[in-house]
């Protein structure tokens, strides 16, 4: 479902932005710098690979889903060359992890706040004009803050933690000229692939503790400027 989400979203920006074809581009030089205002889906997975600790007795069967969010989102790329660039993203997003089976709809993870520190290098077809690229890199999710959800305060939990954990990412997307001034539209995606390992404790001990697959999809839309 949340792929063909994803697929929906791109096919409307892409088609949005295609009418801008004909319009004049400004000349790219090595030593560019392009910044991106942007707004972002944040489309994480969320399930439990494996569960290695269970002294509560969570029910047969039980699955999570993380829940998805929309933000802002800044870029910055630096162009090495007019094809080639570097790229970090700055966001924090948002999530809560429930269960989807087992004990549908108990909240078990409350506010995740998640930075995805990121960095892709790029690949740009046409510099100069309507500029496909694919880019790849790696992230490092720090979990700023993050606690336990209501049903697993019920089962006894009084602490939580998620870790923050290396990952690689995957980056296509499309920066659509306006005109000669270095304005331009884009439309990106990424797909990550990283875990976490989510500990729940009572009085200091760990009574929980499971393995998550986040392999979040990332999907934006805005403007960037290059100069």
């Amino acid at each position: 479902m949340k792929t063909a989400l994803v697929a929906k979203a791109s096919g409307i920006a892409f088609a949005a932005v295609a009418g801008m074809a004909a319009m004049p581009a400004a000349a790219q030089e090595a030593g560019d710098i392009q910044v991106k205002l942007l707004a972002t889906g944040v489309l994480p997975d969320g399930e439990i690979e494996e569960v290695n600790l269970d002294l509560v007795g969570l029910p047969a069967g039980t699955q999570t889903e993380a829940n998805d969010n929309v933000v802002p989102t800044l870029a910055i790329e630096y162009f090495a060359t007019p094809n080639i660039s570097v790229e970090t993203i700055c966001c924090v997003t948002q999530h809560d992890v429930d269960a989807v089976s087992g004990a549908p709809g108990a909240e078990l993870v409350s506010d995740g706040l998640l930075l995805p520190a990121t960095v892709t290098a790029k690949f740009h077809f046409n510099p100069g004009g309507i500029s496909p690229y694919v880019g790849a890199g790696g992230a490092y999710f720090i979990w700023l803050d993050d606690e336990p959800g209501e049903a697993a305060v019920a089962l006894g939990a009084d602490d939580f933690s998620l870790s923050d954990e290396f990952g690689f990412v995957l980056q296509a997307g499309v920066d659509v000229p306006v005109g000669d001034s270095g304005l331009a539209l884009s439309v990106d995606a990424k797909r990550y692939f990283i875990d976490t390992t989510a500990t729940w404790f009572a009085n200091g001990d760990p009574v929980i503790q499971t393995e998550h697959n986040l392999d979040p999809w990332v999907v934006s839309a805005g403007v960037a400027f290059r100069f």
